[in-house]
């Protein structure tokens, strides 16, 4: 589904976020979260510290908040998956759905990189990472039931696939940040994806 076209307002808001994102990440990256301050943020990205505070509540959320529409690209993501065709495996379904946007980990390499390591080096950076996806966690949920035709109040399988998916997104970035990114991201979540579907066998086929 294309994305919808947005007014020139929306594109400026979008841009200075994402300007102010990047930013952070970079200064963070190079010296430290402790060593790192809003003031240094904004002038780095060309405006006044009254601006970042437009667009984020603190450097923490600079950093992890890559992008101002959040909610409307998890929209996008659900409406893809819902669109696919019965046919495909809903857990291919939904990573195939996801693809779109995990795309921009390869193709904004040292942003995510950096966003990486800081998200490493600081807890309380981490502990914000995971409290922003909240608020997507109860659609994609939803989303699962609703093509699954099961009561997500009744049935584990929504929110143990989320959850399962979730967690193979995360060891797919961790292990692309070790290999400093030069392996590409969606190849290693098409990998977690396939080796899940097959039942999680060992490494070189050593039975249990």
């Amino acid at each position: 589904m294309p994305e919808p076209v947005k007014g020139l307002r929306e594109r400026k808001r979008l841009e200075t976020h994402r300007a102010l994102a990047t930013t952070a990440v970079r200064l963070v990256a190079e010296r430290g979260l402790d060593h790192v301050t809003v003031e240094d943020i904004s002038a780095a990205a060309g405006v006044s510290p009254r601006t970042f505070f437009n667009y984020f509540a603190s450097k923490e959320d600079a950093v992890v908040i890559a992008h101002a529409d959040t909610a409307e690209r998890t929209q996008r993501t659900i409406d893809r998956f819902l669109a696919t065709p019965k046919e495909v495996s809903t857990p291919r379904a939904f990573v195939d759905a996801m693809k779109e946007d995990f795309a921009q980990v390869d193709e904004n390499r040292e942003e995510w990189l950096g966003r990486m390591k800081a998200i490493q080096e600081n807890a309380t950076l981490h502990s914000r990472a995971v409290a922003m996806n909240h608020d997507t966690i109860a659609p994609l949920i939803e989303a699962i039931a609703r093509r699954t035709g099961v009561d997500p109040k009744a049935e584990l399988y929504p929110t143990l696939l989320l959850s399962t998916l979730g967690g193979a997104v995360n060891a797919v970035l961790m292990l692309w940040y070790q290999h400093d990114g030069r392996v590409s991201a969606l190849d290693l979540l098409d990998d977690a994806v396939e080796t899940l579907l097959a039942g999680l066998p060992e490494p070189g086929g050593r039975a249990r």
